[in-house]
């Protein structure tokens, strides 16, 4: 009954579209060619309609001979994060489809867009002592939002969201269309196939969040299987007990202020910064070897971890993130006891303090065909819940995908391929498994923050470039005037050298945030080459006691020691 009220109301106000130039808000990225964008413009709430507000899209128009005419709708997650950004890797990955991209209303390329940078501020406050007081920061923004800008948050939660994509599929004039959703953005995908059945060819949903599962009651435990499933239970347990009764002390810059300040991070603070960052498959693959090294006290290690949570607060448009959750998925939880993630505490004091209304289930189904992918290490939406959900749909597929996280078509080719090989066929029968998929795999890993160091302050390597640099010109040097000893000591070095970086580049390429917490096993073998390096040349030097060849023998002994004592 809520689905008819909602379409009839959006259907009573026709939608306008207007095009906006390349430097306005829903151009505001590099998008391929033939791509063009614009505002939809939709009611603020449609059972009041007099306030208008803008929902930003893309639209990238296939040049493909074997044209599709049913196009791919895509929308990102979050709540509140962008989706025209991945207007180009879509694009790409359905070049005989057209591709549109649709943003949510509020989210940064829509317009009003809702930032909440107080409650972003607050968040990583959490983080300081004392922690901020995030009721306080709500109520800032609340009133900013409303006295500033004359938002009414009730009007942005899901059952508009889908409203909206609903509209945009009508004025955009195509017949049907195949729903492409991601985490949260599944559920408005579910939504819109069921108000919008005739216009709706398949579905997509990766990383599925069933409405009736109650996120925050199950985040606790959905960390705990991810910890577990990865074979790191024991030292995730004695990493937080330590870190607990010992906080660390990191270093972490406030993106909004522009400024840094010590963090303290306590065991419970590790849980709710991995709880976010093993999202990413490439942070699941190397997470053993991270959370190992933290339970034996490498707190070095946190630091990239505290920066990554710095990133997150200006990922997301946090007014918008705050109207949904508040309204469709805090009141359905029931946070006993306290969460020990202060993300979950901080969600909840934000909607205690914005005391918006509760959202009616909507307990939307389908008939048209979908395919559920789900990721073996999603600590948000595991498959625990999203496969049981999944087979609850008629004509519905569910997939596992080994070594994947959250958003699986992001780090698994073969899951975009299966995807596109369901939109050719959506009720064929499914494709083998990807069993060969190892991207991310890492392999052994020596622990160390030296790598990281050096990518935010690449004048740390310099002991490496100049013992590098000497070692070819000793090699030249050498064999140019016969002498052997030092042309070896030079082969040594630049064979060291090269071997070290062909293995953290291929290391790169696979994973980079691998990088984050070390180097190739292999790279600490290699070792001996510069130690074999640096006998040769001070060999060399007890015959040709000239000072180039004394420089080469100090540069060589000081590398030895930066390498040693600094590097591993």
């Amino acid at each position: 009954m809520i689905i008819r009220v909602v379409l009839a109301l959006a259907l009573a106000v026709p939608p306008v579209v207007t095009s906006r130039g390349a430097g306005l808000p829903a151009c505001a990225v590099d998008l391929p060619p033939d791509t063009t964008c614009g505002f939809l413009e939709v009611p603020e709430r449609r059972d009041a309609p007099e306030r208008k507000i803008e929902v930003g899209y893309a639209v990238h128009t296939s040049t493909a001979k074997d044209r599709k005419p049913d196009p791919v709708v895509y929308m990102s997650g979050g709540p509140a994060s962008a989706s025209l950004q991945l207007m180009g890797f879509l694009s790409q990955m359905f070049p005989d489809r057209d591709v549109v991209t649709v943003e949510q209303r509020g989210s940064k390329y829509s317009e009003p867009a809702l930032g909440c940078p107080e409650t972003a501020e607050a968040l990583l406050g959490q983080l300081r002592q004392p922690p901020a007081d995030l009721a306080a920061a709500a109520g800032q923004c609340r009133a900013r939002l409303r006295e500033e800008e004359g938002v009414d948050l009730r009007g942005y939660n899901t059952k508009e969201i889908a409203a909206d994509v609903v509209a945009l599929r009508e004025h955009l004039g195509y017949d049907s269309w195949n729903l492409f959703g991601v985490s949260y953005s599944t559920r408005v995908m579910m939504d819109v196939a069921a108000a919008d059945p005739e216009g709706v060819r398949s579905v997509v949903l990766d990383s599925y969040l069933p409405e009736s599962v109650n996120w925050y009651d199950d985040a606790a435990r959905n960390l705990a299987d991810t910890v577990a499933a990865l074979g790191m239970k024991d030292a995730f347990d004695a990493a937080t007990a330590r870190l607990n009764a010992n906080p660390a002390q990191v270093t972490v810059t406030d993106p909004i202020l522009g400024k840094t300040f010590p963090a303290r991070i306590s065991g419970d603070d590790l849980g709710a910064i991995m709880a976010e960052a093993l999202h990413e498959a490439d942070v699941a693959a190397v997470a053993p070897a991270m959370v190992g090294a933290l339970a034996k006290g490498h707190d070095e290690l946190l630091q990239p971890l505290a920066d990554a949570v710095g990133g997150g607060l200006v990922s997301h448009e946090f007014g918008l993130y705050h109207a949904v959750q508040c309204q469709d998925e805090v009141p359905f939880n029931t946070f006993t006891p306290k969460s020990r993630l202060f993300t979950i505490n901080a969600d909840k004091a934000v909607c205690d303090a914005w005391q918006l209304p509760k959202a009616k289930p909507v307990n939307a189904t389908t008939k048209a065909p979908v395919y559920v992918l789900g990721g073996q290490y999603d600590p948000t939406t595991p498959t625990r819940t999203s496969r049981p959900a999944a087979e609850a749909l008629p004509g519905a597929r569910f997939e596992e995908f080994p070594r994947a996280s959250h958003a699986v078509f992001l780090s698994s080719a073969c899951a975009r391929r299966k995807i596109v090989e369901f939109l050719a066929a959506p009720a064929g029968n499914a494709a083998s498994p990807c069993l060969d998929d190892t991207s991310g795999q890492v392999g052994d890993l020596h622990v160390t923050a030296a790598p990281y160091q050096i990518s935010k302050s690449p004048w740390l390597a310099a002991p490496f470039i100049l013992f590098a640099l000497v070692s070819l010109i000793q090699l030249i040097a050498g064999a140019l005037k016969g002498r052997a000893l030092a042309a070896f000591g030079g082969l040594a070095g630049v064979a060291f050298a090269g071997l070290v970086g062909q293995s953290v580049y291929a290391l790169a390429g696979r994973n980079e945030t691998a990088l984050a917490v070390g180097v190739p096993g292999a790279v600490v073998g290699y070792t001996w080459i510069a130690a074999a390096s640096a006998v040769l040349t001070a060999a060399a030097l007890l015959r040709d006691r000239r000072w180039p060849q004394g420089a080469a023998a100090a540069i060589g002994a000081g590398f030895l020691v930066w390498w040693f004592i600094w590097f591993l």
